[in-house]
C-alpha cells in the first residue's frame, strides 16, 4: 500500500509540472483571467488560445497573426518579468488609414483611434539576440520590424522565425541614408530595392515605409509610390535605454501611438539587453493603461 500512494504521488507531482500547474512560489502565482464576454474557454477553464500547441492552426502556439497581446499564458509574462496585457480590441472593419487608387502615399506618426492602444515599431536589424526571438514567441505581442538591407545582410536568417511568428515585415532602404540628401530616382533605388530584397529572403512584399531618421520630401513621397508603399510610417514616441522620449510637452501615450524602437545590443544600451529594454518598453506601455496592437492591421 505505500509504495502504491508513492507511485501516485510521484506521478501527480510529473502531471502538475507538465501542466504548468506547480508553482515553487504560491504567493507568485496570478489570479485566474475571467474569459472575455464571448471568449471560448478550454474544460479547465483556461481561455482558449492561452496554451501552446491547443491551436489546429498553429500547432506551436508561436503566431501573433491570429493571437492577440495577453493570449500568452501568464507564466510566459512572468519569465520576463511581466503582467499580462489586455486583449486589444478586434480590428476595425475599414481600415483608418488607406492610400486611395492614385493618391499620394499617406506620412502617419500614429492611427486615427479612440481605442486605448499602441503600436511597436523596431528599426535597422543591427542587434541579433536571439533570447529576443524567443521572447516574442512567449509574449504573442505584436511588433513591425522596418528593416535595411546593410544592418541584416550578415544574417538574413536571424529574422525568419520573427516573419514566421506573424510579425510585420517592412521597409527601411537598402543602405541607410538620408534621403532627402538624394535625388527621386536615387530615393526609388533605395526603396524599391530593398522591397525586392526582403519580398526575395521572406516571401513577403513589405507594404509599409520608414525613412531613415525620419527624413523624407515630396521626392520620397513620390519614389515611395511607385514601390508599392501604402503608408509613410513616423513616429510619436521612441524607446531609448530606460525611458520612452516623448514629441508631446504632457509625456504621455495617447490612443493610436506608433512606437520607435530599435534593433539593438548591450554596447548601444549601456551594457543592456535587447530583452531588457523591450520588457522595460512593455511596462511603459502597461503603466499607462495601453495596450499593444498590430500595425497591419489598421494600415
Amino acid at each position: 500500500m505505500k509504495k502504491k500512494i508513492a507511485l501516485w504521488a510521484a506521478l501527480t507531482a510529473v502531471a502538475l509540472l507538465v501542466t504548468g500547474c506547480a508553482s515553487e512560489d504560491p504567493a507568485a502565482a496570478p489570479a485566474p483571467r475571467t474569459p472575455a464576454a464571448g471568449e471560448a474557454t478550454s474544460s479547465a477553464g483556461d481561455p482558449a488560445g492561452d496554451s501552446a500547441g491547443d491551436s489546429a492552426g498553429d500547432p506551436a502556439g508561436d503566431s501573433v497573426g491570429d493571437k492577440a497581446p495577453g493570449a500568452a499564458a501568464p507564466a510566459a509574462y512572468r519569465k520576463w518579468g511581466l503582467k499580462p496585457f489586455a486583449p486589444p480590441p478586434a480590428p476595425p472593419a475599414t481600415k483608418p488609414v488607406v492610400r486611395r487608387p492614385g493618391g499620394p502615399v499617406p506620412v502617419i506618426s500614429d492611427i486615427p483611434t479612440t481605442e486605448k492602444i499602441v503600436f511597436i515599431t523596431i528599426d535597422d536589424g543591427a542587434e541579433k539576440d536571439p533570447e529576443f526571438v524567443t521572447m516574442m514567441k512567449d509574449l504573442k505581442v505584436p511588433v513591425t520590424m522596418f528593416l535595411t538591407d546593410a544592418a541584416i545582410r550578415a544574417d538574413y536568417a536571424y529574422f525568419a522565425p520573427l516573419v514566421a511568428q506573424g510579425h510585420g515585415l517592412a521597409n527601411h532602404t537598402l543602405t541607410h541614408p538620408n534621403l532627402r540628401t538624394l535625388s527621386r530616382e536615387a530615393q526609388r533605388r533605395e526603396i524599391c530595392g530593398q522591397r525586392t530584397k526582403l519580398t526575395q529572403r521572406y516571401g513577403t512584399a513589405p507594404r509599409l515605409f520608414r525613412p531613415p531618421y525620419g527624413n523624407w520630401n515630396e521626392d520620397t513621397r513620390a519614389a515611395a509610390g511607385t514601390c508599392g508603399v501604402d503608408a509613410i510610417v513616423l513616429w510619436r514616441e521612441s524607446m531609448q535605454i530606460k525611458n520612452m522620449q516623448y514629441q508631446r510637452g504632457d509625456r504621455k501615450l495617447r490612443p493610436g501611438d506608433i512606437i520607435l524602437a530599435h534593433f539593438r545590443g548591450p554596447s548601444e544600451l549601456k551594457g543592456r539587453t535587447m530583452t531588457e529594454m523591450t520588457a522595460t518598453m512593455l511596462r511603459r506601455i502597461q503603466e499607462q493603461g495601453f495596450t499593444v496592437a498590430r500595425l497591419e492591421d489598421y494600415v
